[in-house]
């Protein structure tokens, strides 16, 4: 079954959106930890970008959605990391 997805109009949410897939489909595959905790970081920095975003409407359902959906990803770069540190 394939349902499309919505789309946050957003060109500052496009860019970076690609740039995050890509981190995190290398995410997804890498096996080893050190590289896993790397990419994490990265997609971390990737995400604080839309996160402090100048542009941000409180109205804007768009700006709502890129930042519900910016701090997920927050949150899962930090548990991936927090990780590495009780290891």
């Amino acid at each position: 079954m394939h349902q499309e997805q919505e789309k946050i109009s957003c060109s500052i949410f496009q860019k970076q959106e690609n740039i995050i897939k890509e981190f995190a489909d290398k995410l997804n595959k890498v096996k080893d930890y050190q590289h896993k905790v790397e990419l994490a970081s990265d997609l971390s920095r990737y995400v604080d970008m839309l996160l402090e975003c100048l542009e941000y409407n409180v109205n804007s359902l768009d700006c709502k959605n890129c930042r519900f959906i910016s701090n997920f990803r927050k949150r899962t770069a930090n548990i991936i990391i927090k990780v590495k540190e009780l290891v």
